[in-house]
């Protein structure tokens, strides 16, 4: 029976996160696939590469809400009717699952996006000041640095350490299990696993740049062309 649960809360999880929102507002606003644009990924970098702004925060934010919403459906079937030692795993895993569904959509040809929406959402909706740090976090390193991936991985990180000390503090329910900083640590190698092609651009020093830092650059190679 404990593994019925654990089931609900995966199929929960994977469902809401396999939601393609950006390949949606994409198609809605441009009339174009987002797969076939960019980086193929349906996440809110790609949508504001494919659409503008408005619809990559429209993305980001809607890939928040799905992998909050994984956690929240959970939560309200499974709270009365499994062990509270054993509800933090089946939220963990309801987590994690929507950063896979999102990653490798049943909708979308098992493709997707890097994960970070999700993966944001699901530790907000056990935490809520996961979401303002995540926006400072992801808006700073991208006028910053201007790399995505860097920002979805540092922001991956951040989540399970954030998890490790609310359970070092002794907050809780933080600190009563082990399962937020497992489900965060299993969460952000899946978001790196997807990222495995921007890891190789990284070590190469040919990532993409987006934003302001790519105007700059935009800019300064001009400059330098014209002199």
């Amino acid at each position: 029976m404990i593994i019925f649960y654990f089931l609900i809360a995966a199929v929960i999880g994977y469902l809401c996160g396999a939601i393609p929102f950006g390949y949606l507002y994409v198609r809605l606003v441009k009339g174009e696939d987002i797969r076939t644009i960019g980086s193929g990924r349906t996440g809110g970098t790609n949508s504001l590469r494919a659409a503008g702004l408005g619809v990559g925060l429209a993305t980001s934010f809607s890939d928040v809400g799905k992998g909050a919403l994984g956690i929240i459906l959970s939560r309200w079937l499974l709270a009365n009717q499994i062990d509270p030692s054993l509800l933090p795993w089946a939220l963990a895993t309801a987590g994690v699952m929507s950063v896979i569904g999102h990653n490798w959509s049943v909708f979308m040809g098992w493709r997707g996006g890097a994960g970070t929406g999700p993966n944001v959402g699901w530790g907000t909706a056990l935490w809520w000041p996961m979401l303002p740090i995540a926006i400072v976090v992801m808006v700073g390193m991208l006028l910053g640095i201007g790399m995505a991936s860097v920002a979805s991985l540092t922001m991956g990180a951040i989540i399970a350490v954030v998890f490790l000390i609310l359970y070092i503090a002794g907050v809780p329910p933080f600190d009563g299990t082990l399962a937020y900083i497992v489900g965060g640590l299993v969460a952000f190698a899946i978001v790196a696993w997807a990222l495995r092609p921007n890891i190789k651009r990284l070590l190469d020093g040919t990532e993409r740049v987006v934003g302001p830092r790519a105007r700059r650059l935009k800019r300064m190679q001009e400059a330098k062309n014209g002199n």
